[in-house]
């Protein structure tokens, strides 16, 4: 991949900003909005006010949906792996653990697609940087669980759910730099045609498990609608914005200010408990990930053959 050595000017520096806060505030409005609904409920009308968004300004631009049933069909497993998967399962994991860890464990994401990546035969070299990255990585994951303490409610369920969100994001990538990079389709109405399979995959698991009724309290719909409409898709927008002025490069920072943000608000907001242990595994994460990141060029996937290189950023 080549890399990107723009200026990043200070409006794209605002951008970079608020594009931060807008994807690690997800995990905040998640908890919040879970005071409301349950996790599917919240996942489709995430899902639906970010295809809203999405849909009428890449067909403003002259764009077509893409065509065909077997592209149709990889958006699907696509958008079950990158959306409906992990959106769900972070909705469970907040249940019972805070946003703050979330947004943590979140951050994960990069390794488990170098991981994955190297096992399904994508990229298998191997080096001494990303081995360190690697190690470092799961040493974070290790002293954010903090095991050691038998009162820590992060080493439960709840933490290990959100480890598989972030797996299937890592699984989603390396399944979408096989099938769908590389095959001249708008980044941005590939992104609203996925957020539109991903909504029908979840109105199709509303009627089993997404009848409960909500209660509709005013901070959990105002906060689903943040999560929809700025979170998942004013976010994209402006996420396509920064890469066209300042580069992939630069927009993929955005990804280490996450879990920086979703600690912090869930501190101010809710009153999350920031232990030690939080702060030194997200050092060490964002430390893992940056050296996995330096000895492979970025996040993304070197996909077979003529395909370009997918780069994604970590995000909810």
């Amino acid at each position: 991949m080549t890399a990107d050595h723009r200026v990043v000017t200070r409006t794209g520096l605002a951008r970079m900003a608020v594009l931060a806060l807008l994807w690690g505030s997800s995990f905040l409005w998640i908890k919040l909005a879970l005071r409301g609904f349950s996790p599917v409920q919240i996942v489709f009308a995430r899902l639906l006010l970010g295809f809203v968004v999405l849909a009428p300004l890449a067909l403003a631009r002259g764009l077509g949906f893409p065509r065909g049933w077997r592209l149709w069909g990889h958006l699907a497993v696509a958008a079950l792996l990158a959306n409906a998967i992990p959106y769900v399962l972070f909705g469970v994991a907040e249940e019972t653990i805070g946003s703050n860890v979330a947004g943590v464990l979140n951050a994960t994401t990069p390794l488990w697609t170098l991981l994955l990546a190297f096992l399904v035969g994508v990229d298998r070299s191997v080096s001494w940087t990303k081995a360190g990255g690697f190690a470092l990585g799961f040493l974070g994951v290790v002293v954010i669980f903090s095991p050691w303490e038998s009162a820590n409610e992060i080493a439960s369920w709840g933490g290990l759910v959100c480890l598989a969100a972030a797996a299937s994001y890592g699984i989603s990538y390396v399944y979408m730099g096989r099938h769908l990079a590389g095959r001249g389709i708008s980044p941005l109405m590939l992104s609203a045609s996925q957020l539109g399979a991903a909504t029908v995959l979840l109105a199709l698991a509303m009627p089993v498990v997404g009848l409960e009724p909500p209660t509709w309290r005013w901070d959990a719909v105002v906060s689903l609608l943040v999560l929809g409409v700025l979170g998942t898709g004013a976010a994209y927008v402006l996420n396509y914005r920064i890469i066209a002025a300042e580069g992939a490069t630069a927009a993929s920072v955005v990804g280490y200010l996450l879990p920086l943000v979703a600690v912090g608000l869930g501190w101010l907001v809710v009153d999350e408990v920031v232990t030690p242990a939080i702060l030194a595994g997200v050092v060490l994460v964002l430390l893992g990930v940056a050296l996995a990141r330096r000895a492979t060029g970025g996040i993304g996937v070197r996909s077979v053959g003529r395909r370009k290189t997918v780069d994604r950023d970590v995000r909810t």
